[in-house]
């Protein structure tokens, strides 16, 4: 088995904060320097990396004089507002030793919810790519809250892979990567070497929701590589205390847990339905609603929805569930949940007698939406 990193030409690395702070005492100089040096190396050799790194926080704590991390929000916000200048420095010093330059790009849910905002940071990034930037990528900790977060780093490098079209995201731990089951309670757990991404079995040996492992991270990083997937790109779950990991994989070696995307990439549009992490609202369909949208490709129509909620407007992302609750495809809406509400499981010629006007037909037209699968 080779690594997916040796024939990429362009990828995301993301490194948790257990890797470039001391034990979260603030950053680790000495490994942002090995990640520098490393990331340097894979672009003397023609790759295009784009870097998420976690540290902002731990970083702000430090240099605040605290001691242990707060809990309340505007004081996290703070932390991240005064480490994320340390974070820049370190990795602008870092990198200047191997004459590249460097950039920083903060995100939120919202920058790639919105069509066009999403479409800026695509050109950004990869305005900074041609010019050899290094970019270096976090969530906006500084003002997010709970209603745009994206969540976690693991997401937002996959949000990022997505967003560049990378042919590879590189998840770097502090463990060796996917176990069949966790190795800290069953010592016969075996190294997950090579899977697909996506299978649904990786989620179970993952932790599944709720368990100590899942809470650990490693689901984050399953799912993570599902997301990634939609476009066709490659994810690789490694540790970062392995010497010279980044450059061993390029290299063709094989660390770690490789997930193979085996899917056809989405169109771009799609895509960025897709990579919506919160959704505006949910609508519930009958079973001939979800076969006309799973086997049929059809859009969807009033009559197969039989239950919505979340208070969305017109043009908003919304899920489309099974009666079990799964979210089996998400699109834009055409009508607010006020006018979905009057004419579920009404037919398309009763839009205009309901509610005196009919913008169109569909609830969903199928090409605003994508199927999750």
């Amino acid at each position: 088995m080779t690594s997916p990193v040796a024939s990429a030409r362009r990828l995301v690395v993301k490194v948790g904060s257990s890797l470039v702070t001391d034990e979260g005492r603030g950053l680790d100089h000495a490994a942002v320097a090995r990640w520098a040096a490393q990331i340097a190396a894979l672009a003397a050799a023609g790759k295009e990396v784009v870097l998420v790194s976690s540290g902002a926080i731990a970083e702000g704590v430090k240099r605040l004089g605290w001691t242990v991390r707060p809990s309340s929000m505007h004081e996290l916000q703070a932390a991240a507002a005064v480490g994320q200048m340390g974070l820049v420095q370190a990795y602008e010093q870092a990198f200047a030793e191997h004459g590249l330059k460097t950039a920083q790009i903060l995100l939120t849910h919202e920058d790639l919810a919105d069509r066009r905002r999403y479409l800026n940071a695509r050109s950004t990034l990869t305005t900074l790519i041609g010019l050899s930037v290094i970019a270096i990528i976090n969530e906006n900790d500084t003002v997010t809250t709970d209603e745009i977060k994206v969540g976690d780093n693991d997401t937002l490098g996959a949000l990022v892979t997505n967003l560049i079209d990378a042919d590879v995201l590189v998840l770097l731990t502090d463990q060796s990567g996917l176990y069949t089951a966790d190795p800290r309670k069953d010592p016969g757990a075996k190294l997950v070497g090579e899977a697909r991404a996506g299978d649904p079995a990786l989620e179970a040996m993952a932790g599944g929701a709720g368990s100590t492992l899942g809470r650990g991270g490693m689901l984050t990083k399953v799912l993570a590589a599902k997301r990634a997937a939609r476009s066709g790109a490659s994810t690789v779950i490694a540790s970062g205390r392995e010497p010279g990991v980044l450059t061993r994989l390029a290299a063709g070696e094989a660390i770690g847990t490789a997930l193979i995307a085996e899917t056809q990439p989405l169109a771009a549009r799609k895509q960025w339905l897709a990579d919506h992490v919160q959704l505006a609202g949910r609508l519930t369909l009958d079973a001939g609603a979800v076969r006309a949208l799973l086997r049929e490709g059809k859009s969807l129509l009033p009559i197969g929805v039989v239950a919505v909620d979340g208070v969305f407007e017109r043009g908003e992302v919304v899920g489309c569930f099974d009666a079990d609750g799964r979210e089996l495809a998400r699109g834009l809406v055409n009508y607010g949940a006020a006018e979905t509400a009057r004419i579920l499981r009404k037919p398309s010629s009763e839009i205009e007698p309901i509610l005196g006007y009919v913008d169109e037909p569909e609830l969903i037209h199928r090409d605003n939406l994508v199927l999750l699968g």
